[in-house]
């Protein structure tokens, strides 16, 4: 049994405890449901929030996809639901209100959840620019991460990635992924990537934690058929620059320890990292730029300002008094829920520019 089917099988009963009074407090906004009902009600939830990821991680189907993609659109519609109410409570504890403001309040969740399913399956493009002393001449990289294949993410954002990426071919030399290619949710097949084949640039992928989960062995398996480089605690130089991908997993492998044989000090040293830690240390050992991803920047509100407060570096372009970089993309995909609000599914073209 994986990692992840442990969590959801451990998190589930006080998953659906939450559920059965969240659902009972919106009934009797509206008149109130009987007990029995409402238990039903709160075992289908339970059992959409687990059952699938029995099958997907067998085969992947249609059905299973779209009873994940449910409840994740669910999970979310909750958390909006929770904060709906605490508001409606703590203006009734001062106001009356009347049944249609009541009405209205639980309206707004529906509404931004269109808002924030479209919002996290639009790709957008934005540029960034690093000057950098040591460089020898103008290059663009393409940098993504948390693509989240799965369940909820399934191949058609493959495809999509692979179209914007045969877009930028002709003014990006490099493509670098920054972990979690996969998601964990559903099985990972050997042709599920083959969409990025297509791309007429090298692609980069270095291991984060969610791609151990479907087994890495078959990532790096669908990585290898469709062309990509995957980089596990490896080396690479192409042109100008040095390329090291060190791999994240949360105890699924040993982290090696720092080496200054992954440093070439005559070219642009970059070190692809899932998270956004050991920034100083690595800037220290020579590393002129870190991409990272693994935060989603929160993804969507109120989680954006958790992200904030939890991550030293959540989102966006850093550069530190050495003059050296940290990249942390916002991703492309989405975990568990396909919703964003307050953060962009994105690809960042980094434009390496001589300072």
């Amino acid at each position: 049994m994986s990692r992840r089917t442990r969590r959801v099988l451990f998190v589930t009963p006080f998953y659906m405890l939450f559920e059965f009074f969240l659902l009972k407090y919106i009934f009797l906004l509206f008149g109130g449901l009987n007990d029995i009902y409402l238990f039903v009600l709160t075992v289908l939830v339970g059992l959409l929030h687990c059952l699938p990821m029995f099958f997907e991680t067998k085969k992947s189907t249609f059905f299973g996809r779209l009873l994940t993609t449910i409840n994740g659109i669910w999970m979310w519609a909750s958390v909006m639901f929770l904060i709906d109410i605490i508001v409606i409570y703590l203006i009734g504890r001062f106001v009356a209100l009347p049944f249609e403001v009541v009405f209205g309040l639980i309206l707004i969740v529906p509404i931004l959840g269109v808002y924030n399913y479209y919002k996290a399956h639009k790709l957008i493009v934005s540029e960034k620019t690093l000057n950098l002393d040591n460089l020898t001449r103008d290059i663009d990289i393409a940098h993504l991460s948390d693509v989240h294949f799965g369940s909820v993410r399934h191949k058609s954002i493959i495809s999509m990635i692979g179209n914007k990426l045969k877009e930028l071919e002709s003014s990006c030399e490099l493509t670098i992924i920054s972990g979690d290619l996969a998601d964990g949710s559903s099985v990972v097949e050997e042709n599920d990537l083959m969409a990025f084949k297509e791309v007429n640039m090298p692609i980069i992928f270095t291991p984060g934690n969610h791609d151990f989960y479907p087994g890495i062995d078959n990532v790096i398996k669908a990585c290898e058929n469709a062309g990509i480089i995957v980089l596990d605690n490896q080396r690479r130089e192409f042109g100008d620059l040095s390329v090291f991908g060190l791999t994240f997993s949360f105890e699924d492998r040993e982290v090696p320890k720092v080496d200054e044989s992954w440093i070439n000090p005559n070219m642009i040293n970059i070190i692809n990292y899932h998270v956004p830690y050991h920034w100083d240390e690595f800037s220290e050992l020579g590393f002129d730029i870190q991409l990272s991803g693994h935060t989603h920047g929160g993804q969507f509100y109120p989680v954006v300002w958790i992200a904030n407060l939890m991550f030293g570096y959540n989102k966006g372009l850093f550069k530190n008094k050495f003059g050296k970089y940290l990249h942390v993309t916002t991703g492309v995909g989405s975990m568990d829920t396909p919703m964003r609000w307050g953060t962009d599914s994105e690809i960042v073209i980094l434009k390496l520019r001589k300072s």
